[in-house]
Order: structure tokens, then sequence, then C-alpha cells
């Protein structure tokens, strides 16, 4: 059992303000009068209580300039956290030393963790009771120790038991889950649909852009409302088969979401917790049948073949051990599915593809083979039979039909349509100087050119590609056209695209800028 030492107040309250800053954690702004008076320094760890609310962890900062004597300047990270507001009275205290942290340093060691010892670190950290430097101590101790297969199993049991859980009372209840890496993966939005029109349940949650240009929830938002509680989630599936949510926006496996928020600044992507994160969720969502998306080649999460068997194999042993059934898909990750990048171009192009446009090949083929063989799973089809029978409820109507009535039921508008849906009103052609072929796209350089133009807060920000590898181009022609909705990120944009130049052109000159 975990306990805290006994902390001591530091001082009368102060005075809250929100301060717009997301500082990577939670983080306190006080004016140096202050933290003098405290006995403070700047990276010190704190609890902070607001009002009546649970208290949190957060580090100092120093700031003349952000706060006044008297206030506590309260980071993105606290506001959103607390739901504090300004005027609240703040009380500090020094920060109380919680005892799992001492398997962190066991781990960091590259010592072995029990089931328990598991269990305290994911319960603190889903409490709330880490610093944010401490849980990036953990994430880094994972990536650099890992876990064998019981301790990854252990991981995936602690962190469902942190947050809510749905439970439906008949099944088989399907999900399928890319583990990313590969820009435009717009499946979900049409293989959801294909499988609830065919009585299946598929609760589908989703996350925001971690280091990718566009998540699915990102895209899904521009369309209808994806923050959803446990309850809408289980009541929409039941009324229209399906649900296209954001994962984040309900405590499922919370202690996954805390871990993810301190990841991207290092790039760090341990494969314990990748494993556990997908799996913990699609436990604590109520799937039982499970297919993981691993997108294999260059410039994807996994390059080769080999990494590639060997992370399925993890995903279904694990599976199994907590009662999933898993299947595993090794799909194409060398260049991006479809030719948009971005959240309103990225739903637009699904959509065109419901709506019966056919041009997008790869988006539908990767959509139907993945909603064939959930169907085949799910015992609606019969083995081999499923893609023929995604590509007929896509063909004739259904799976637009049955989009339109999760977005209703999600809140969003059922008659949106595909021509309504336009990107940001700046934008700039990127051309080449000679004709030539195709020959290789670089994805993570795509991606930071779409980040750069404003992907994914911005929603009309993105790309277009006109062409991908095998095609061949003449003088002048097209290659991609980025779209934005600020002048700032189009030209920091098309300065990134100058430097990086993504697409790789045999027999034709290196690109340029076309204003």
């Amino acid at each position: 059992m975990t306990t805290d030492t006994k902390r001591k107040s530091l001082t009368e309250p102060l005075a809250a303000r929100a301060v717009d800053v997301h500082g990577g954690g939670p983080t306190l702004f006080l004016h140096p009068f202050d933290v003098h008076r405290m006995g403070l320094h700047a990276g010190e760890s704190v609890r902070v209580t607001i009002g009546t609310l649970p208290d949190a962890p957060a580090i100092v900062n120093v700031s003349a300039t952000l706060v006044q004597p008297g206030e506590a300047g309260l980071s993105g990270e606290l506001v959103g956290r607390a739901g504090a507001l300004t005027g609240q009275p703040v009380t500090l205290a020094v920060a109380r030393r919680v005892t799992s942290v001492q398997w962190i340093r066991h781990k960091l060691d590259g010592g072995r963790l029990s089931p328990e010892q598991i269990q305290a670190v994911v319960r603190d950290i889903a409490r709330g009771s880490f610093t944010h430097i401490e849980v990036t101590a953990w994430a880094s101790a994972l990536q650099v120790h890992g876990m064998d297969t019981d301790e990854v199993v252990a991981y995936v049991n602690a962190m469902v038991a942190s947050g809510e859980r749905i439970r439906f009372d008949t099944g088989p209840v399907m999900d399928v889950h890319s583990i990313g890496g590969v820009p435009g993966n717009k499946y979900a939005p049409i293989a959801v649909p294909i499988v609830a029109c065919h009585g299946l349940k598929i609760p589908k949650t989703s996350s925001r852009a971690i280091s990718s240009a566009c998540g699915t929830a990102d895209f899904m938002e521009v369309v209808t409302p994806v923050s959803l509680s446990s309850a809408e989630i289980k009541r929409i599936t039941e009324e229209v088969g399906g649900v296209l949510a954001w994962g984040g926006g309900v405590q499922l496996a919370p202690a996954d979401d805390a871990i993810i928020r301190v990841e991207y600044p290092l790039a760090l992507d341990p494969k314990a917790q990748l494993l556990a994160s997908v799996l913990s969720k699609k436990v604590a969502v109520g799937a039982t049948d499970v297919l993981i998306d691993i997108p294999v080649g260059d410039g994807a999460k996994i390059p080769d073949e080999a990494a590639a068997r060997a992370l399925a194999h993890d995903f279904i042993t694990v599976g199994q051990r907590v009662g999933l059934k898993v299947e595993v898909s090794l799909s194409k990750g060398s260049q991006p599915v479809g030719r948009t990048i971005g959240p309103l171009l990225e739903i637009r192009e699904a959509l065109q593809v419901l709506e019966g446009q056919t041009e997008a090949q790869a988006v539908i083929d990767k959509a139907c083979t993945f909603a064939g063989r959930l169907l085949e799973m799910g015992g609606v089809a019969q083995p081999g039979r499923g893609k023929a029978l995604a590509n007929a409820t896509l063909a004739d109507g259904r799976a637009l039909a049955k989009f339109r009535a999760i977005i209703g039921a999600q809140g969003g508008d059922p008659d949106v349509q595909s021509k309504n849906l336009n990107p940001g009103p700046l934008s700039i052609p990127l051309h080449t100087y000679d004709a030539g072929l195709v020959v290789g796209v670089h994805n993570p350089d795509l991606v930071q050119i779409a980040r750069a133009a404003g992907c994914p807060r911005d929603q009309g920000a993105g790309l277009m590609l006109d062409c991908q590898p095998g095609d061949r181009v003449e003088a002048g022609g097209v290659l991609y056209t980025i779209y934005a909705e600020h002048q700032h990120r189009l030209d920091a944009a098309a300065e990134l695209a100058r430097k990086l130049r993504p697409f790789r052109i045999e027999g034709g000159e290196v690109m340029e800028i076309v204003r």
C-alpha cells in the first residue's frame, strides 16, 4: 500500500491566476518575492491545493512578469486538471514523498517489478501523485530496460484498474487500432460504420496526435464532438452499433494518458508502454475481439518485417492473457495512406470514399481489408469473404448511412457533406523543375511540414498530395500543396519544405516553392 510522508504548509493562501503557458507538465509560476519568502527555488516539487479540490503535484517556476507577489500562476496543465478559476485560494505544501517512487528507481536500475509494485506505480500516476519529472523517469526506465511478458500483463491489468471500465451485456465487441507512424491513416471512419452495419458492436476510441500530424480524434472532431463519457460511449454503441470517440476524453486507463504526455518531448516509445497502452484501453472499453494494425517500412515506427512480427506476437500473447482475442495485420507503412494529411483534409477524403468516390484506392483497400477481417472475427462473414462483404457495404451506401447515424448520435451534423469542407484559405504548391519518377517519400518529413503548417490544432492546415511513389511527374509538376490558416505558419512550412525535400525524384531536379 502506498503511503506518503506528512506535508507541511508553506504559507497563507495565494490567489490563483491562470497563465496561458503549457510547461510540459503541471507548473506553478511564483514571483521572486514569494519564492524567497517561502524558501523555495526553481524546479522544486510542491503540492498545490486549489480551493476545495484535491491537491496535485507541480514544479515551481519563477517569473516576475507572469505573476505579481501574492499570486500563484497556474500553467495550462494545472488549469485543465484542476478546473481552477482566477482568484481562488491556492495553498502550497512541501512535496510529500510518494513511496512508490522507489519502484521507478528500481526499474531505472534495471530491476524487475512484481504485480503489486507495478500496481502501486500506476495507481499513483493515475491519482496525479507524481510530478511530470517522475512520470518521465518511469517512461525512460521502460524505454531503456523494458518489461518481460509477466510485467506487461500486470501493467495492462493495473492500467485497467486505474480508471473506468465499460461492460456490454452481449458480445462480441469488436475494436481496431493502428500503432500509428503513417500519415493519412484514415481507415477508421470507413471501417467502423461498415462493421456496425452488420450488427456488431465497435466502440472505437482513438488518440489525438502525439508525434503525428493528425490523430483519428483530431479529424473526427471536425464533424462531431469526440469527448464522450463512458456512459455515452456505451449508450451510443448499443443504439447505433459504434462510436468514433477520443480516448482521452474518458477515464479509461487514465494513467496511460499521463504517460503519453511526457513521452513526446523526448520521442520516447517504449514497447512495454505501447503494448499496455493499446491493450488496456481495449479491455477498458469492453472489447472482446481486437485487430491491431502494424505499419511496416521505411519511415514507419517499425522499419522491418522481423521486428513487426515480433511485436505482433507480443500483442497476441499479452492480449490472450488479459482476455482479448487479438489478430494483427502488417500493413504497408512506407508512404501516406491516401492523398491528404491534416484534420479537415483527412475527414473530407474519408467522407468522399463513403459518398462513393473511388480515387482513394489505398484508403478503400485498407479500410475494407480491416472491416472485412473484423466481420470474419465476429462471425458475420465466412473466412475469406469478409472483404467482399465490406466492399459491398461501402458501395451500396449502407456505410455512409451508418456513419451519419454515428455522427448524429455523438452530437454532430448527420447531413455533413465532403463538398462543404474547405481547407485553410492559404496555400502553396510545391513543384519540380524537370520530369522524373517519384521513387519514394519520407513520411516523417511530411509530418514535420504539416505540423509546421498548423496541424493538428488548425483544422484547415495540412497537405494535399498530388503524386505518390510510382507516379511520373512532368517538368513543373506539382508534388503536393501546403494549406494553412495563418500566413506565418504557411511561411514556416514552406521554408521547412525547402530544407527537407520529402519526395525523392529520380531523373528530376530538387523541388522549389512557386508562389
